[in-house]
């Protein structure tokens, strides 16, 4: 499926498809998300299933409902477990149940008769309405009464059970406001049950990749540490997680086990955990029944292919007989049938980390709001050591109605040092131009902190980070000032060259603007100042710069790729500039700059 402003834009998914089919543009409510639209295309084209992805319907039980009603296969779990996973609510009771520890919550307080809560799901694949609404917190004067009873030393989260992606989720340290954010939440998520939770301070978000088959097994393929977050949105993913002990994250591989088995979940999915370094204690956080956009983290320490693996639980294949899954599991016949208990069995050692960083549309500089419009050029060479995939192509872009994530850059070490640097060499070479801004350089430095390479972060990390303004990509106004200049002397030379080529193919022989060429004055402004420069041309590609007195010299040269590299002052820079509606944007060594 692919929509008109996909199209325009060059979407990479469409060149790398034998085939597609043009659905309705605008907002994916038309499209993507669209359950009826998916069915159309899917009944039209007589597909035998339909791979979801993530985002859009992938959590909407009304589409598999749909799809097993025309005797198309869903790649994913029934309707009735993701309807009961998608509440969160429902998922933490349900994790309470199979004896996943859960943090104190409105569902189970931590005291010996406070729960925690239990049940089993019901034939339609429901809790027990009785169960769930001791859970929940119908309105203001029960959520202070829940609040109280968990107490308020660590804050109190504020979540709506069909919350998500930074919806319907509040922090509080007090009774006052918590009343407030109660409101919030329900008119940001409206119609959702409400539940409290406690904060686990100094969190780290660690997750365990699962997947389930219709024969009732559960395989944990090792996890991941998404810790790095920016307001509950994911920056970089890593695994394996080392900063649980080896035992304890086997314990929490068995918890998402014997979760997973418990409800007859089919497919892959991602059972979330907060975990303590402090304490080692780790707490139940959703299961999110879907496959994750780094799942190539997880498939890069385990050699399981992820997708492939769908298919084959999708085709009713047991895990045991899965080849990739067998090789894990040190199994000398990768083709052969004989049974795993995955419960009790363990999968050979990770011998290797990937650390994965999402490449975004969004300007660091203004609080990372998303950005759309073109992109000219995309410079990114995969290596042995790191991989990365774009939703866009050159000459493409991002449009109004698209994710502002639109790359991601996986790296792979034997450990998590070897993997950090790879991936930080592997940023500070890519280039994107266009119309949009990115996270690139931004990414670099955050890699580059103290606190990231001894992997102390947590959860709040990065919101401090941002709201300190500790970590920054701006560079020396000097450097900007002259790189400036010397593109805009470059481009003025450029631009009366052409001025006397194009002059004498029409037989006009006049030579008034030959001195244009190597003695003129141009202007730089930058935060409210402007630079006046006298230029003189000492040879093709040498420059002197006057200015105040003193002056500077630059060779400067232009690459096949439109990149000027320009000599000064014992050091090179890499610079590329391009006029824009609202100026002047200049992009040196990396590090983006609107004049």
């Amino acid at each position: 499926m692919a929509t008109p402003e996909d199209m325009k834009a060059n979407a990479e998914f469409i060149r790398l498809a034998d085939s597609f089919v043009e659905v309705p543009g605008g907002v994916n409510r038309n499209n993507y998300a669209n359950v009826d639209v998916i069915l159309k295309v899917a009944l039209d084209q007589g597909v035998d299933a339909v791979w979801p992805g993530w985002g859009h319907a992938s959590e909407n039980p009304a589409l598999p409902n749909a799809l097993e009603s025309n005797g198309i296969r869903f790649i994913g779990p029934t309707a009735p477990v993701m309807s009961v996973l998608g509440d969160k609510i429902a998922a933490n009771i349900l994790a309470q149940t199979a004896q996943v520890p859960s943090i104190p919550w409105s569902g189970s307080y931590g005291g010996p008769e406070d729960g925690p809560l239990q049940a089993e799901l019901t034939d339609d694949g429901t809790i027990p309405k009785e169960v769930f609404e001791k859970a929940t917190c119908r309105n203001v004067d029960e959520a202070v009464a829940a609040a109280k009873r968990i107490g308020y030393a660590n804050g109190i989260m504020i979540k709506a059970s069909e919350g998500g992606g930074g919806k319907g989720i509040r922090f509080v340290e007090n009774e006052n406001d918590l009343k407030n954010a109660y409101i919030q939440v329900g008119n940001e998520v409206v119609g959702s049950p409400i539940f409290l939770m406690q904060l686990c301070k100094n969190a780290r978000h660690l997750e365990v990749q699962i997947v389930g088959d219709e024969h009732g097994n559960a395989v944990a393929l090792n996890g991941r540490d998404c810790s790095t977050q920016r307001r509950f949105q994911k920056i970089f993913e890593e695994g394996p997680p080392i900063i649980a002990p080896k035992e304890t994250f086997r314990e929490m591989e068995r918890a998402a086990q014997r979760l997973t088995q418990s409800i007859g979940y089919r497919g892959a999915g991602t059972v979330e955990y907060l975990f303590n370094a402090d304490t080692g204690k780790f707490f139940f956080l959703e299961l999110n029944p879907r496959l994750q956009v780094e799942h190539p983290v997880t498939e890069g320490i385990t050699g399981v292919n992820m997708p492939a693996t769908q298919l084959q639980v999708c085709m009713g294949i047991p895990l045991h007989n899965i080849p990739e899954i067998r090789r894990l599991y040190g199994k000398p016949d990768v083709y052969g049938t004989d049974a795993i208990d995955f419960m009790t069995e363990e999968y050979k050692p990770i011998d290797s980390h990937v650390i994965a960083a999402r490449i975004t549309a969004e300007n660091p500089d203004e609080g990372f709001k998303p950005t759309s419009g073109t992109i000219e050029r995309i410079k990114f060479q995969s290596s042995t050591n790191v991989w990365g995939y774009f939703s866009v192509g050159s000459n493409g872009g991002i449009h109004e109605f698209a994710d502002s994530q639109f790359g991601h850059l996986f790296a792979k070490g034997p450990n998590r040092e070897a993997a950090r640097r790879s991936l930080v060499l592997a940023l500070k070479e890519m280039q994107v131009r266009g119309e949009i801004r990115t996270t690139v350089e931004y990414l670099v430095q955050l890699l580059e902190t103290k606190e990231f390479k001894e992997n102390t972060i947590d959860t709040s990390w990065l919101d401090g980070i941002i709201k300190a303004k500790s970590v920054t990509t701006k560079i020396q106004p000097q450097l900007v000032i002259v790189s400036s200049a010397i593109f805009k002397a470059y481009e003025h030379v450029a631009s009366v060259t052409q001025a006397i080529i194009d002059s004498f193919e029409k037989g006009q022989v006049g030579t008034g603007d030959i001195p244009a060429l190597n003695d003129f004055d141009i202007e730089v402004a930058y935060e409210d100042t402007r630079y006046n420069f006298h230029v003189i041309r000492l040879a093709d590609d040498i420059f002197e710069f006057n200015i105040n007195g003193r002056k500077l010299d630059a060779r400067v040269t232009k690459t096949a790729e439109g990149a000027l590299v320009a000599q000064f002052a014992g050091e090179a820079h890499r610079i590329f500039g391009q006029e824009e509606p609202l100026g002047l944007r200049m992009v040196v060594d990396g590090s983006t700059v609107l004049m």
